[in-house]
């Protein structure tokens, strides 16, 4: 990757982190994606030197910086060989806790946040749900505040990674019928709730997964599972506003290990092709090997403008009135959406410039090609964004 134009706190950032990924070869995440073991390991080691807590306040024991930083080194992270395996199994502490550090109590902020940089904690992201998917508005979780102080928490979330090891979810629960709301979107309520398997009403089964093995993904199940009412992040009816500040950085950090994850493709595509030599010259000397390797380096280094456009856009709306949210949305879907793309391209490219050998489990890169596919359908689909972008920016009649 071309390295001109980012700041001098961001190159800091890649060489740091980039140094505790080499400790971590591309055979430790191959291990791991084949066993489904948990890289707890590697969690520690950027827990142990403070990289957890990258974009969390410096009060608590973060280091303070933004987004922007974040987002390289979630990059790095993929970029090392890690891919979407290692940069999933950390990202919800840096994403998931934007919310609770900007809106939640004094007291929440003090006993969760030093733990979660700290390694001891790992969190968690409780949005998605089986019969509401994209629709978050109708999500049908409920969060019940009863007589003794608690909450009483009720349905089904999908698709949460890292809850097996999680101590603490983000969770996004309705705490208003939709029909009683003066807004759908006032219907819903965020809490950080304790993840304690031991308590009856919790139930969690593992989904079994395409690509990155290493991490867990889980069904969580809720009965009556009882909360502290201090839990709740804000107030009451506010969730989905205070739950987009987390929403859009996800964004920039999946767009970062997207990119990540593409040139670490090409990287090793383009070595591929420039030794391996085939009718007595290299096969990267054909145009038919090299134009597309080029083309998807080209496609990566405009994707990656993108991307760090919309994470500067991301900081520097907390402090400027001036730079909209709805603006911040476009330009952290918008991001999502070219690096995935991007990153796709660069990994289908890098198995075909293989040959065979792009094939085996040994070269990588059918790891990294299988691990693709998450950036381009998750946390929202390509086609939602095209609808969100199509409606926002062009002004198209809705069509959903």
């Amino acid at each position: 990757m071309e390295t001109t134009g980012f700041t001098e706190t961001q190159l800091e950032v890649r060489e740091a982190v980039g140094a505790i990924c080499s400790r971590f070869p591309n055979t430790y995440w191959q291990e791991r994606d084949q066993s489904g073991q948990d890289p707890k390991d590697f969690h520690a080691a950027l827990a142990k030197d403070g990289w957890l807590g990258i974009a969390l306040p410096e009060v608590f024991g973060g280091s303070g910086l933004g987004i922007s930083e974040a987002t390289m080194m979630m990059q790095t992270i993929a970029e090392s060989g890690a891919g979407m395996a290692g940069a999933q199994s950390i990202h919800a502490n840096v994403y998931a806790t934007q919310p609770l550090a900007k809106f939640g109590s004094q007291a929440m902020l003090e006993e969760t946040i030093p733990k979660i940089v700290s390694g001891e904690w790992r969190t968690c992201f409780g949005v998605t749900e089986p019969n509401a998917g994209l629709d978050t508005l109708r999500l049908s979780t409920t969060a019940k505040k009863m007589d003794d102080n608690t909450y009483s928490i009720t349905g089904q979330k999908i698709w949460i990674t890292c809850a097996q090891v999680a101590h603490r979810m983000i969770l996004l629960a309705r705490t208003t019928p939709r029909e009683e709301a003066a807004k759908p979107s006032q219907a819903l309520s965020i809490f950080c709730i304790p993840l304690d398997r031991s308590a009856p009403g919790l139930d969690m089964r593992k989904i079994g997964k395409m690509g990155g093995r290493a991490v867990d993904a889980n069904e969580v199940f809720f009965d009556g599972y009882r909360v502290p009412a201090s839990s709740l992040i804000g107030e009451e009816g506010q969730g989905f506003k205070i739950i987009l500040h987390g929403m859009n950085a996800e964004r920039c950090l999946l767009a970062g290990e997207a990119l990540g994850l593409g040139y670490a493709a090409l990287t090793k595509a383009a070595a591929y092709a420039r030794e391996r030599t085939v009718f007595n010259r290299p096969i990267g000397s054909n145009q038919g090997v090299a134009h597309p390797l080029a083309d998807a380096y080209m496609r990566l280094e405009a994707a990656k403008l993108a991307t760090y456009h919309a994470a500067r856009l991301y900081d520097a709306s907390k402090d400027d009135a001036g730079i909209r949210q709805d603006a911040v949305g476009i330009a952290a879907n918008s991001a999502k959406y070219v690096a995935a793309e991007a990153a796709f391209n660069a990994c289908e490219k890098a198995v075909l410039a293989h040959g065979g050998m792009g094939y085996a489990v040994e070269y990588d890169v059918e790891r990294w090609f299988r691990e693709c596919l998450v950036p381009r359908i998750a946390p929202v689909s390509r086609e939602m964004i095209l609808n969100y972008v199509g409606e926002k920016v062009l002004g198209l009649p809705r069509s959903y």
